[in-house]
Parts: C-alpha cells; sequence; structure tokens
C-alpha cells in the first residue's frame, strides 16, 4: 500500500514537471546558430507599404512601396502565386476586398489580374520582381508567404528570385510549412512565424481547433525553429510569445500597430515594429 501511494505522489509531483518540461521544448525557437539580421537596424515596417487605401497609393502596389522607400521605412509585404506561377504582391487570396471581383488570384494569370484595379485607383495589383525593382535594396523587407495549403511552391520560386537580389530581407508566415521550408532548405535566411489569438480575432471559423490552438500558442515552433515571433500587438500578453521573447530572447515582431498611442504602449513588448494608418515618431 505504502509502495502505491509513492508511486502516487511520484506521479503527482512529477506530471507537471514534465509537462512543463515538454511544453517549454515545443515552443523552443532556434536559440543556436541564429543568423545575422544583417543591417536591419530598421525598426519600423511600413504595412503593405506606406499606403491609403482611399488614395492613389493603395496597400501592396508601387507607389505605397516607393512611398515607403522614399521616407526609409522598411516594408512588408505578401507574396502569392497566380494561375501561371507568376509571383504578385497581394494580401488576400481573393479579389473581393481590394478590387470588388469574385476572383481567386490563384485562378487568374496575371494578364487577367492585370485588368483589374486596386481600391479604385489606378494601380493594379504587381509583380514580385517590380516591387524589388522598386525598392532594390534601399531599405529592408519582411517577406510573408500566403499559402493556402501545404504546398511550398511559391517558396521556391520566390527563393530564386531572392537569391539574385541586393538587399536585407527575412521571411515569415502563418503557415508554419513555408518556415519549415526555409529551416530544411534555406537556413540562413532569418525566418519568423506569424500568429494571433484566433478566436479572439475572429478568424478561427472553419479551421481545426486543435490547429488553431497550436499555431496560437507557438507549438509548431518545435518543428520549424524560428528566428523571430510576429504576433498580432492586441494578443501581446500571450504567454508563450513572451516566454519566447524574455527566456529565450528571441526577436519579437508586432502587427499591426494602427497608431502613435499603441506604439508608446508596446514600445518594451516588440523589437520591430509592422505598422499602418500613421507616421511613427
Amino acid at each position: 500500500m505504502f509502495k502505491k501511494l509513492g508511486r502516487l505522489i511520484r506521479t503527482i509531483i512529477l506530471a507537471p514537471i514534465i509537462t512543463g518540461v515538454a511544453y517549454l521544448l515545443a515552443i523552443m525557437p532556434r536559440i543556436w546558430n541564429r543568423p545575422s539580421m544583417g543591417s536591419f537596424t530598421q525598426k519600423y515596417f511600413a504595412h503593405r507599404g506606406l499606403h491609403d487605401n482611399s488614395s492613389d497609393a493603395p496597400e501592396n502596389s508601387l507607389k505605397a512601396f516607393k512611398k515607403a522607400v522614399d521616407r526609409g521605412y522598411g516594408i512588408e509585404l505578401d507574396v502569392q502565386l497566380t494561375k501561371d506561377k507568376k509571383v504578385v504582391v497581394a494580401h488576400d487570396f481573393d479579389l473581393k476586398r481590394i478590387c470588388g471581383v469574385d476572383k481567386k488570384i490563384a485562378d487568374l494569370t496575371y494578364k487577367e489580374l492585370k485588368k483589374y484595379k486596386i481600391f479604385d485607383s489606378d494601380c493594379t495589383i504587381p509583380t514580385f520582381a517590380q516591387v524589388l525593382e522598386v525598392v532594390n535594396g534601399k531599405v529592408p523587407l519582411i517577406i510573408e508567404y500566403k499559402m493556402p495549403s501545404f504546398n511550398t511552391e511559391v517558396c521556391e520560386i520566390v527563393d530564386e528570385m531572392l537569391e539574385s537580389y541586393n538587399g536585407d530581407y527575412m521571411i515569415e508566415s502563418f503557415h508554419p510549412m513555408a518556415v519549415y521550408w526555409y529551416k530544411k532548405n534555406r537556413p540562413n535566411v532569418f525566418r519568423g512565424i506569424l500568429s494571433s489569438d484566433y478566436k479572439a480575432d475572429g478568424s478561427a471559423e472553419g479551421y481545426s481547433p486543435i490547429v488553431m490552438s497550436m499555431s496560437k500558442n507557438l507549438l509548431f515552433n518545435f518543428l520549424i525553429k524560428p528566428d523571430f515571433i510576429a504576433y498580432d500587438c492586441r494578443f501581446y500578453n500571450n504567454t508563450s510569445r513572451n516566454i519566447c521573447m524574455n527566456l529565450y530572447k528571441t526577436t519579437s515582431v508586432a502587427w499591426t500597430i494602427k497608431s502613435q498611442k499603441e506604439l508608446e504602449e508596446r514600445r518594451c513588448d516588440y523589437d520591430l515594429f509592422i505598422f499602418e494608418g500613421f507616421i511613427p515618431n
């Protein structure tokens, strides 16, 4: 009886310790042999360019990127593939919000895509090559991979384009497999995982609750070993994010800061800041 009691006590004591260690290992980012961030001294990154969707420089347009370059801000942008495998810079998988057309980018060739204007401006969705030409290494880039599935073809195509690009960049994605592709194939590129409290922000509908919970709490880090965590600034107090930043000393990126007041409130919680709708002081 005393032996059974002893085993029970040991189990009670050890179970939370083992669980805690397993959790810390699961969320552990890359902590050894991290690549240099290069000249990423820029703290502020213009979200989809220095844009205004009611002006002639809407989001992810060449005009918005040129404005960011002229002001000396880093740029955060989104890449995905068209039907004919052209890399274009656009956030949404479809054109409903930005062009008012119920069509998916992946179902259109680039020639077809060029027919549509962004937010009634004279701008069309640019190719990634056009954006790289405008930026030309003058400011650093945060490149977000938009992947609707486990197909990492966009990573392969974009990476090949970046081999000849003379400028600083790092990559990020909500999709763990995009980050894993870089871990496996380009370990010297600074890579990051994007995350949020998906239930609270309303984006979890239609997805597996288990997968969303794992993503929210960075439990895929053991597989992808990110170099930075880009987290929705509204949920800065997420435990896993804070452990990565404070215990593992992982670079923390805030998205998306929308006012000077919000920037001041979050200065101590993040290292880099993706912003829109105002000019940071």
